[in-house]
């Protein structure tokens, strides 16, 4: 197994292994751009991945540095990677072995979409999306070839099944979706499945709620009626991508005094289930009577008996994991000898390009035709000349021996230096 990849890598950030909700939220980058824009001027590349369970931040650089430049965002107590672990970090991760709910497939998509945005703003580079396009790719295999995904639940899912456990069934129930992005979709698809007597919708953007409440078969309701549907609903799953809270202690409160029936000392329950990040609920809801308020954190007991079920599982994509990372570290090595071949090709097409222009002056003429045949004649050398090396160079970084790629670029170059000396 290699040791080292050769190209500075680094990746340091919070997860729900040793953080809870509370820790997560006060670690995230709420402008992600602002954030990338920041670190590529510290870096080759980077990128950053924010989801409900985890915030990391990928570098093509070095630890120590990635340290400060966290530390200098105000943030504090994260785990550092480098080296080879971190392939094997994103390996995982995109495999699902890392997830809360092992086997999720949310986090394909996760990674994509944070490639995405690394590359919008100009801060990513040929490493940094070798390395997840490589981890996506594993993924892919690892749910073809092991069962970890079969009957997966996602973080939406899962608050279904908690919502369910709480309430004994959800038969002939009322709820509430706030949110309809990925999230929301995940949990709509879960109810679907439950005998209810409704599913309501609700989003900011009307025409998102009103496309997913067609797609479920339930009703998009407006978000300016959200208490409303709140005061209906038996379980209120809300799951935005809003930088704030979107519910709040008065509005629940009110909620709360409307649902006592005749003779009862206490309003019927609300159950609220917060799996947003940043949070959708404030906290502050938690202490009205009859509320009883769930996040991430509360999920982790279905993430816990989904393990146990899925643990062979998870030994076999491990097992697929190591074979492919010996591949990814080679793919790696590979693509770091490619700035000794930049530097090389550079040197190579110098000389080139001023032979072919003594040739032309010795010949003392320079008509289209001429200029041609000798551009392609010096093309066509340099290529064949330099075809063995390339691939000598490539080898000896891919086996991790770059002191020997770095020795067959020197001695080559110098040889030009040593010859341009002479004359």
């Amino acid at each position: 197994m290699p040791e080292t990849v050769q190209t500075p890598l680094a990746l340091a950030g919070l997860s729900h292994h040793t953080a809870d909700i509370a820790a997560l939220e006060a670690f995230r980058f709420p402008d992600e751009e602002a954030f990338l824009r920041s670190a590529r001027e510290r870096f080759k590349g980077a990128m950053l991945l924010q989801t409900c369970n985890r915030v990391e931040v990928l570098v093509q650089g070095d630890p120590h540095t990635l340290s400060e430049f966290l530390q200098e965002q105000g943030r504090s107590g994260f785990f550092v990677l480098q080296g080879v672990d971190v392939p094997r970090h994103l390996l995982e991760l995109a495999s699902g072995v890392d997830s809360m709910i092992v086997g999720e497939d949310q986090i394909l998509g996760q990674l994509r979409t944070a490639l995405a945005a690394s590359q919008r703003v100009g801060a990513c580079s040929t490493i940094i999306e070798l390395c997840i396009n490589k981890a996506v790719h594993v993924g892919v295999q690892v749910r073809r070839r092991t069962l970890i995904n079969k009957g997966a639940v996602s973080i939406g899912s899962a608050a279904v099944t908690l919502a369910e456990n709480l309430l004994g069934s959800l038969k002939n129930r009322h709820i509430l979706v706030v949110g309809s992005g990925e999230m929301g979709r995940l949990v709509a698809q879960a109810l679907v499945a439950k005998d209810l007597t409704a599913i309501y919708v609700t989003n900011r953007t009307p025409e998102r709620a009103e496309l997913l409440a067609r797609k479920i078969g339930g009703k998009a309701v407006s978000f300016r009626d959200l208490y409303r549907y709140i005061a209906l609903s038996d379980v209120v799953i809300s799951c935005t991508a809003a930088p704030h809270p979107v519910i709040h202690a008065e509005g629940i409160r009110k909620v709360m005094a409307e649902r006592f029936w005749p003779l009862d000392e206490h309003p019927r329950h609300l159950i609220l289930i917060d799996i947003a990040q940043p949070r959708d609920v404030e906290e502050e809801i938690r202490s009205i009577d009859g509320v009883h308020l769930f996040t991430i954190d509360d999920l982790r007991e279905i993430s816990d008996a989904n393990l146990n079920s899925r643990r062979s599982e998870e030994e076999r994509a491990r097992r697929i994991i190591d074979e492919e990372l010996d591949r990814c570290v080679r793919l790696l090595r590979r693509a770091a000898s490619d700035e000794s071949l930049a530097h090389l090709y550079t040197w190579a097409e110098s000389i080139r390009v001023r032979e072919r222009d003594r040739a032309l002056h010795r010949l003392g003429r320079e008509d289209e035709r001429t200029v041609e045949v000798l551009d392609d004649l010096t093309r066509a050398l340099t290529k064949k000349l330099l075809a063995d090396v390339t691939t000598s160079i490539r080898s000896s970084a891919e086996c991790g021996d770059v002191k020997t790629a770095e020795a067959l670029v020197r001695a080559i170059t110098r040889g030009e230096l040593c010859f341009r000396n002479d004359e």
